[in-house]
C-alpha cells in the first residue's frame, strides 16, 4: 500500500453568511403577495426594525409622523411612472408586448427607446408591431444585454401616443390586468417627472395629509430623482452576487438638494430616505467624507453586504422579492440576520408583500 506524503489541500474558507444569493431566499405564500393596494394609502402596516437592538414593532404607516423628528430630512424620489407597457400585434396577427425602458442612449428625438419585448424570438430587427391605428413600433436593433432598440412611429408627440394607448406597467406578480385606478394608485402623490417603468413603491404609502403634517412638524422634505428601470428588479441568477451586472438608471441630485441635506447633517439631524431608489441615488451622490454632491447621470451602484452607508441614516422601504438586489440592499443597511428575521416575522404576521404591500421602517 502506498501512502501519499503530500499534505491535504486546505479547505476552502466558508463564505460569510449573507455573501451568497441563496442566503436571501425565503418562503412566501402566494396569498401574501398584494394584488391591490389598501385604502387609504397610509393605512398600510409598518414593521419598525431598530438597528440598535434588532427589536421589531408593529405599527401603521401613518405612525411615521411619530417616528421622524422635527429637523430631520425626508428624501423622496419624485419620478413618475409612464404607461410603458404597449400591447399590440405582429404582422402575422399574433400578440406582442413591448415594455419601454428608457430613451435609447445617444438619441434625443423622443422616438427611440430601449425596450423589453415578447415574444423575443419573433420580433427581430426590421419587424413592426401595431399598437393602434396610426401608432406602430419598429424593432431597430438588439443591445448587448439582449434588450431591443425600438422606434415609435406616430403622428404628433410620441409620448402622447404612449399615454393614450399604453398600460400601467404593473409587475408580473400582480396577476391581473391594469385597471383605471392603477393610473393614480401606482403613482406616488408627489410624482413629478415621467420616466419610470415601475413605481418607487415605498412612497406609495404617503398621503398629502401625512406630508403636510410632516412639513408642519418641521421635517425637511428633499426631492431627488431616479427613473426606475426594469434592471432594478432583474433577478440575481448567479449565487455569487459580485457577478451580477446592474442595469444603469438615470438619477439626479440638485445643488439645492445637496446643500439642504448637508446642512441637516451639519446641525446634527438625520436623513430618512424613502425607498431603495432614493438610497441608490443618495449613495451615488455622497462622497467618502459623507458630503452629498450634486449629481446628474447614470448609476449602476449595487449595494450589498458589506457596505458602509455614507448618506443614509434611516430607511423606509417595502418588502422585496427573495434573492433580489433590493433585499440585499436592505440587508447591507440593517444587517443580514436582522433583515432575514424581520422578513420571517412579516411572513408569520401576514404582512402584505411587494409593490402594493406593506412597509418597513429601519431606524
Amino acid at each position: 500500500m502506498t501512502v501519499s506524503s503530500e499534505p491535504a489541500a486546505p479547505a476552502e474558507p466558508a463564505a460569510p453568511t449573507g455573501a451568497r444569493t441563496s442566503d436571501y431566499d425565503y418562503e412566501l405564500p402566494d396569498t401574501h403577495i398584494a394584488q391591490r393596494p389598501v385604502e387609504p394609502r397610509d393605512a398600510s402596516r409598518l414593521l419598525v426594525l431598530d438597528r440598535r437592538d434588532g427589536s421589531l414593532a408593529h405599527r401603521t404607516f401613518r405612525d411615521v409622523l411619530e417616528l421622524i423628528p422635527d429637523g430631520d430630512a425626508l428624501v423622496l424620489n419624485t419620478t413618475k411612472v409612464f404607461r410603458a407597457r404597449l400591447l399590440g400585434h405582429r404582422e402575422s396577427g399574433g400578440p406582442a408586448e413591448i415594455l419601454l425602458l428608457r430613451p435609447a442612449e445617444g438619441t434625443a428625438d423622443g422616438l427611440h427607446f430601449e425596450a423589453m419585448i415578447h415574444p423575443g424570438g419573433k420580433l427581430r430587427p426590421g419587424r413592426t408591431v401595431t399598437i393602434a391605428d396610426g401608432f406602430t413600433v419598429e424593432i431597430v436593433d438588439t443591445t448587448p444585454r439582449r434588450t431591443r432598440i425600438v422606434k415609435l412611429h406616430t403622428t404628433g408627440n410620441p409620448m402622447d401616443a404612449v399615454e393614450a394607448h399604453g398600460h400601467v406597467p404593473l409587475p408580473p406578480y400582480i396577476e391581473r390586468a391594469d385597471e383605471a385606478g392603477d393610473a393614480s394608485r401606482y403613482q406616488t402623490v408627489y410624482a413629478q417627472q415621467a420616466g419610470s417603468v415601475a413605481a418607487p413603491t415605498a412612497g406609495l404609502h404617503f398621503t398629502d395629509d401625512v406630508l403636510a403634517r410632516l412639513d408642519a412638524k418641521g421635517v425637511e422634505r428633499v426631492h431627488v430623482l431616479l427613473h426606475v428601470g426594469a434592471g432594478t428588479f432583474r433577478p440575481v441568477s448567479d449565487d455569487d452576487p459580485s457577478r451580477h451586472v446592474m442595469h444603469e438608471e438615470w438619477c439626479q441630485v440638485s445643488r439645492e438638494a445637496a446643500d439642504r441635506l448637508n446642512a441637516v447633517r451639519a446641525r446634527g439631524n438625520k436623513i430618512w430616505v424613502v425607498g431603495t431608489t432614493g438610497v441608490r441615488t443618495l449613495e451615488t451622490a455622497t462622497d467618502a467624507h459623507g458630503i452629498v454632491q450634486p449629481f446628474q447621470g447614470n448609476t449602476d451602484i449595487f449595494l450589498r453586504p458589506p457596505y458602509q452607508f455614507r448618506g443614509v441614516d434611516h430607511l423606509i422601504t417595502n418588502f422585496h422579492l427573495p434573492k433580489s438586489t433590493l433585499i440585499m440592499l436592505v440587508a447591507a443597511f440593517a444587517g443580514y440576520e436582522r433583515t432575514m428575521h424581520a422578513y420571517r416575522t412579516a411572513v408569520a404576521e401576514h404582512y402584505r408583500f411587494y409593490s402594493y404591500g406593506d412597509a418597513m421602517a429601519i431606524v
